[in-house]
C-alpha cells in the first residue's frame, strides 16, 4: 500500500502542475520574453503580444487538459491498489508517460493558433 500510494501521488504531480501552471499562465503570464521561464518557442517569442497570446492559449488547454489528467488518473490508479509493487510500478510509469505526452501535446494547438492569429513576424493578421 505505501508503494501504491507514494506511484499515485508521483502521478498526480503532473496533472496538478499542469492546472497550477495554467491558471497562472491565464491570469499572469510571465512579465518578460526570456529563454529561462514559460512557453517558450520561435514563434511565442517573437513579441510581448506573441508571448501573451500563447501563454493565456497554452494556460486554458493546460488548465483543461489537467482536469480532465487529474480526474482520469485517480480510477485508473485506484484500479491498482493491493496489487503487487512490480505491477504498481509498471502501470504508473505508463500514466506518467501518457501524462507528459499530453502535457508536450500543448504545443500543436498553440502554435497552430499564433500561426493563425500572426504572420511569420509576429504581427496580428487582418482579420
Amino acid at each position: 500500500m505505501g508503494f501504491w500510494l507514494f506511484i499515485t501521488v508521483m502521478d498526480l504531480i503532473i496533472p496538478v502542475f499542469m492546472i497550477g501552471l495554467g491558471i497562472l499562465f491565464i491570469k499572469r503570464p510571465p512579465v518578460k520574453v526570456n529563454h529561462w521561464y514559460g512557453y517558450r518557442t520561435r514563434m511565442s517569442m517573437k513579441n510581448r503580444d506573441t508571448w501573451d497570446f500563447a501563454h493565456r492559449y497554452a494556460g486554458k488547454i493546460w488548465l483543461i487538459t489537467g482536469w480532465i489528467i487529474l480526474l482520469v488518473t485517480i480510477p485508473v490508479m485506484l484500479m491498482f491498489l493491493g496489487k503487487d509493487p512490480e505491477t504498481v510500478g509498471i502501470a504508473g510509469a505508463i500514466v506518467c508517460i501518457v501524462q507528459s505526452i499530453l502535457m508536450a501535446g500543448v504545443i500543436v494547438p498553440t502554435e497552430m493558433a499564433l500561426r493563425k492569429k500572426f504572420d511569420k513576424d509576429g504581427n496580428r493578421k487582418e482579420t
